[in-house]
């Protein structure tokens, strides 16, 4: 006969060497639901769950009012320290989230799921609830007639979620632990976002104003050379477009084939480099499309807002990409690749485009926007110094993705597998 399994975490500080395996319980041991309406609307601050940033202002979510002020009667008032499971999921929350409300008194949807701690000293579920050790569960009881981006939960089967529980000092600990690691990365983030804006502010003022023909801010070996050229973009540059073997799931493979660079691909870049891709296509599939070569720029034309990146891989590009051509005459790279990704042309392309949004540009639009340049020179200059600071982004942000893998593995230790000992 098999020794039931001790539910114990991997990882234990050594003052609970000593201290006896976890036991298991339901939520609503530890918690109640929250069923408290806002009658008469006496609360009209919305709030929302959202899988990255937690419980915050549905309008700083959304950027507008999405709830009706005058309807929110039948939505749940919920006070600092109470939780929230949206039911919605994404990538980065497969069964949906759970989070703590740090930000004060408001109402929730009552698509929403609330709830209370009998204990105030929760911390430790804080955390454990940014887990996966909890998905599973609710993977089993859920609906599976559900909505494909919803999971469908009945309250009763929810609140018998089952969870760990040991001292409260061991969990404290834990808590306290996780919660240093969360200071330091937010405290990080700000570092990377100061960067961000410090290289802002310098773009502006290394590149010439709008009706401008010099930058206000000038290396002084370049202070007398004069005023920079300025053209359309046409006169500088030659766009291809890319091109798509259809229907594509016919050409794609899983090895062997040629790298296709996608606009999903960006999201893993900093600098406006690619360097790694999702998918391949195959050889056949490869003559169909528009092969760009490593160190190439290419331009999204669709749901990108017209960022251009360089690509450290070679590979096929869809028509949802230009290649740029033909500029190594006027154009440092890389001095050229900064100057697309600034606000100017962003702003260009916006007031080119119908409506003055932009979502699709097309080539002409591209085409009509205008470029500045000094001599090759001074463009090196420019794009060295500008890559500098790329250079310490991207250190900042693989610095960041190094705690949040540090802190998903010390997870993955102190929290003990519920699911694990019921195997």
């Amino acid at each position: 006969m098999n020794k039931k399994k001790e539910l114990v975490p991997r990882l234990r500080f050594p003052e609970f060497h000593s201290t006896g395996e976890w036991k298991v319980c339901t939520l609503s041991d530890l918690a109640s639901k929250i069923a408290v309406r806002n009658r008469n609307n006496l609360i009209n601050r919305v709030l929302t769950n959202s899988a990255v940033e937690g419980v915050i202002d549905q309008s700083d979510y959304f950027d507008r009012e999405v709830a009706n002020q005058n309807n929110l009667e039948n939505y749940f008032v919920i006070d600092k320290g109470d939780y929230v499971y949206n039911p919605r999921i994404s990538v980065t929350a497969p069964v949906g989230p759970i989070s703590k409300n740090k930000i004060g008194r408001g109402v929730m949807s009552p698509l929403y799921t609330v709830f209370r701690f009998t204990n105030a000293n929760n911390d430790f579920y804080e955390q454990y609830f940014k887990t996966n050790l909890w998905h599973s569960y609710l993977k089993r009881v859920s609906n599976t007639g559900a909505r494909h981006d919803r999971m469908s939960i009945a309250n009763g089967d929810f609140m018998k979620m089952p969870l760990p529980y040991h001292s409260e000092e061991e969990q404290q600990k834990i808590a306290d632990c996780l919660a240093s690691l969360d200071v330091l990365t937010n405290i990080e983030n700000k570092k990377l976002e100061s960067l961000k804006t410090y290289k802002k502010g310098l773009m502006i003022k290394l590149f010439p104003a709008e009706g401008k023909t010099v930058p206000e801010w000038r290396f002084p070996e370049f202070k007398d050379r004069g005023d920079w050229e300025e053209n359309t973009f046409k006169s500088f540059v030659k766009l291809y477009r890319g091109s798509s073997p259809r229907p594509i799931q016919n050409y794609l493979t899983k090895n062997n084939g040629v790298n296709w660079i996608k606009i999903g691909d960006t999201k893993n870049s900093y600098g406006f480099k690619i360097r790694s891709v999702g998918e391949q296509i195959t050889h056949e599939g490869a003559q169909k499309s528009r092969f760009v070569k490593n160190g190439e720029l290419i331009l999204a034309n669709s749901m990108s807002y017209g960022k251009t990146y360089e690509v450290e891989i070679s590979g096929c590009i869809y028509d949802g990409w230009f290649v740029l051509r033909e500029y190594e005459e006027h154009f440092n790279k890389e001095f050229l690749l900064q100057q697309l990704n600034s606000d100017n042309l962003q702003q260009q392309y916006s007031l080119l485009s119908a409506g003055g949004v932009v979502q699709n540009i097309s080539s002409d639009v591209v085409y009509g926007t205008i470029l500045k340049r000094p001599q090759l020179e001074e463009q090196q200059k420019i794009a060295e110094f500008l890559s500098s600071i790329d250079d310490l982004i991207a250190a900042q942000v693989e610095k960041i993705a190094l705690l949040k893998s540090h802190k998903k593995g010390l997870m993955q230790g102190l929290f003990p597998s519920v699911e694990e000992v019921g195997e």
